[in-house]
Formats: C-alpha cells, structure tokens, sequence
C-alpha cells in the first residue's frame, strides 16, 4: 500500500476556502431558523448568533392557527404534485417522439423550439391570452402553462435516444405500439432522467410566487409563497408607513410580524429540503446523461 500523500500548504488554504464557503452560506438559513424559534419578543434584543436564547413554538402555533395559511399549503401541495407528475409525463411523451430521428419535421421543431428558449411574447400579452382563454383566477393556471418545457424535453430525448434499439423491436414484433412500449418500456428505464426533471419541476413549482401574484386574485388560490410575499410587502409597506408616523408603540407589532415570517419560510423551505435527499440518487445519474455513452 503506498504511502499517504502529505497535505501541503495549498490544501490547507483551499479546505479553509471551501470551509469559509460553506459557512456563509449556511449561515443564514441557520440564523432564520433560531430566530424563528426564539420569543419574538425577546429577538428584538439582539445578541442571538447560533442558538435560540430564549426558545418559544408561538411563531408557529400562530402560523398553523392561520386558515389562510393552511389553504395556500393545500394548494402549493396541490399544484406541485399535479403539476410535476403532469409536466413530467408530458414532457417525456415530447421528447420520446423527438429522439425518432425519422419524425417528419424534427429540424424544423427543433428550430422552433430553441428559439422559445431566447425569446417570449412578453408578461402583458401573457396575461391577456390566460385572462382570454379562462386562467385568470383558476387553479389551472399553474398546470397548463408548466406542461411542457423545450430544455426538458432536450434532457428526455438525449437519454431515450442512449437507450437499446433492440428493445423497441423486440417490443414490436410482440405486437406492442408506441404507447404501451413508452408505458411499460421507456418509463421503467428512465427512472434517473425522470426523478431529475422532478425534481427540477417541483422545486420551482413549490418556489414559484410570481404566477399568483400576477394571475391569482382569490386568496383561496394562493399558493404558500404568493402568501409569503404579500406579508413580507405588506410589512415592508408597514414599517414605511411607521417612520413616516414617527414609530409610536408599533414595534411589538413590527416583532410578532417578523417572527411569522421567518416561521412561514422555514415551514415552507422544510418539505423540499427533506425531500431532495431521496432523490439525490436519481439526480446525480440524471445529471450525467449524454457524459458518458454505450
């Protein structure tokens, strides 16, 4: 066995990097979470850095307490889970028929469709054809405009064109079509490429604010993190509202709305956090499609 290569200065300062790295950017999510869990009263001292000083779950009793809330939950679970499994199916059903290098038009579409990745029709003619067509205020707004997605759809082909082609022919001279080869074949063999557009798809359907704000107006259809950024703009538009009044007896008011805050965003953060570790897997061989082939 050969001997241990000794560590030389430059390890030493690239590992203090990368340790320095990783604080800075961990630190915050750290800090939100103590300061979520402390007394929203006592926050307002200062002097916490690393552990709650003095603990208290009120911030989020009063975040489960909070119908509206609880709705925007609903319907963020909701939309993800539609939303992936429908954009994930359809998307893959694109990209199995692209990876047919005898599809009548497949340059042209491909043309076509990377031009969609560069250029949009713009957010004022997006919202007049959803408001025209019966997405404004409707939950399928979140569905239908997320079923397909050209860069997705790129990941898909390049993987099923890496698949065996004697797998199809053999499928077909059993008397398979192209559905149930795509069904029972395709789908079974892709799980990797399948968990990583998951992924991708359901963090940002889970992240997404922009879509309510701009094409919800009921809030019984607002998903957690439209919720979110409406209380953070309210507070903001509060505490502007409070300097100009010269700040009278509003800080235990100006506490208990930041400590909600901070309570909404961790209990929102925590189920894509402890989701991404059984899928990391997937999304690491996802992520090495077209690297390495046969």
């Amino acid at each position: 066995m050969g001997r241990l290569k000794r560590k030389t200065v430059g390890d030493y300062v690239i590992n203090g990097i990368m340790l320095a790295i990783c604080f800075v950017s961990l630190y915050p999510v750290w800090y939100t979470l103590i300061l979520s869990f402390n007394d929203a009263q006592d926050a307002v001292k200062g002097g916490i850095y690393f552990l709650p000083r003095k603990l208290s779950l009120e911030s989020y009793r009063q975040v489960f307490q909070d119908n509206t809330i609880v709705t925007a939950f609903i319907v963020t679970i909701l939309r993800t889970v539609i939303g992936t499994v429908i954009s994930v199916f359809f998307t893959a059903m694109v990209g199995y028929a692209f990876s047919k290098k005898n599809l009548m038009g497949n340059r042209f579409y491909m043309i076509f469709g990377t031009i969609t990745m560069f250029f949009g029709g713009g957010l004022i003619p997006t919202f007049i054809l959803f408001k025209n067509i019966g997405l404004y205020d409707n939950f399928l707004v979140y569905i239908i405009p997320s079923m397909f997605n050209f860069y997705n759809m790129i990941i898909f082909m390049s993987f099923f064109r890496e698949l065996p082609a004697g797998l199809e022919e053999s499928a077909k001279l059993d008397g398979a079509n192209d559905l149930k080869i795509f069904v029972r074949i395709i789908i079974p063999l892709s799980m990797p490429v399948i968990a990583t557009i998951a992924l991708f798809n359901g963090v940002w359907q889970w992240n997404d604010y922009f879509t309510g704000v701009i094409y919800i107006n009921d809030a019984s259809l607002q998903p957690i993190q439209t919720y979110l950024y409406r209380l953070v703009a309210s507070a903001s538009a509060a505490t502007k509202a409070v300097s100009v009044a010269g700040g009278v007896g509003t800080s235990g008011a100006q506490i208990s709305s930041q400590s909600l805050r901070l309570a909404t965003m961790v209990v929102t953060t925590l189920p894509i956090v402890c989701v991404y570790p059984f899928l990391q897997r997937y999304f690491v061989k996802g992520m090495l499609i077209g690297s390495i082939k046969g």
